[in-house]
């Protein structure tokens, strides 16, 4: 079980923007973080009221966007323009290339959302973008699939042999997911706190922000300590 804590993340700030980086991005680099197999960012983003990210490229990337609260509004050379909000998931299939903008619409209000970037399976792949919104109540103490490279119905397609699942844990739900061997998982606690269990041996407490990197087959146990938003990565080993 590999530990990555929220305070050891790297940080960037620009005023308008507040970031946290699990892993290496930007100025921050760090050789021993440079991604989890094909999960390669997971930016903990705060946009100030007004802020955004001008217009600016991105090439060979499976770019997915997770609104925590607020909203971002988002605009590309594909003729997309959108404003999600929480439980609006956005993926962006980068290939040739793409340009796009992300802002903050509100005067009052900061825009918090997770940047998400896996590798695809192939390069030079046309450029796509879809988005899609899934309830609360669909996520509601269960792992639901919201983004997947494997077939599975109902989720925003990334091409990469890799999904991405969505819990929301109500406080002292416990909630069991199996894991093999034969492919990696990547555990990061979005908001609140919970207890991870590998095969009831390992334990750790992970609050907001702190990720768990694991490869074996068993039974992973989560215990939500307080009403919890947890994102689980099964991705190819």
């Amino acid at each position: 079980m590999y530990i990555r804590q929220s305070h050891d993340r790297g940080t960037a700030d620009f005023g308008w923007l507040h970031s946290r980086h699990s892993f290496s991005f930007g100025s921050y680099y760090d050789a021993n973080h440079m991604g989890f197999g094909v999960l390669r960012v997971i930016n903990d983003d705060r946009v100030a009221p007004g802020g955004g990210f001008d217009t600016h490229g991105h090439r060979d990337m499976e770019i997915i966007s997770y609104p925590l609260s607020g909203a971002l509004e988002h605009k590309d050379s594909l003729g997309n323009g959108s404003v999600i909000r929480t439980g609006d998931v956005q993926r962006m299939s980068a290939g040739t290339g793409v340009l796009h903008s992300e802002f903050n619409p509100s005067s009052t209000e900061a825009s918090h959302f997770l940047q998400i970037w896996i590798l695809p399976n192939q390069t030079g792949l046309e450029p796509s973008y879809e988005q899609q919104h899934f309830s609360e109540q669909q996520r509601r103490n269960r792992l639901l699939p919201i983004v997947s490279g494997r077939g599975i119905p109902n989720t925003l397609k990334i091409h990469q042999d890799a999904t991405l699942y969505s819990g929301l844990f109500s406080a002292g739900h416990v909630q069991q997911h199996a894991i093999s061997g034969k492919r990696k998982t990547w555990v990061h606690v979005a908001e609140g706190c919970v207890t991870l269990s590998a095969n009831g041996v390992d334990e750790a407490v992970l609050n907001e922000g702190d990720s768990v990197g694991l490869q074996h087959d068993g039974e992973l146990v989560f215990q939500a300590q307080v009403d919890s938003n947890l994102l689980v990565f099964d991705l190819p080993a």
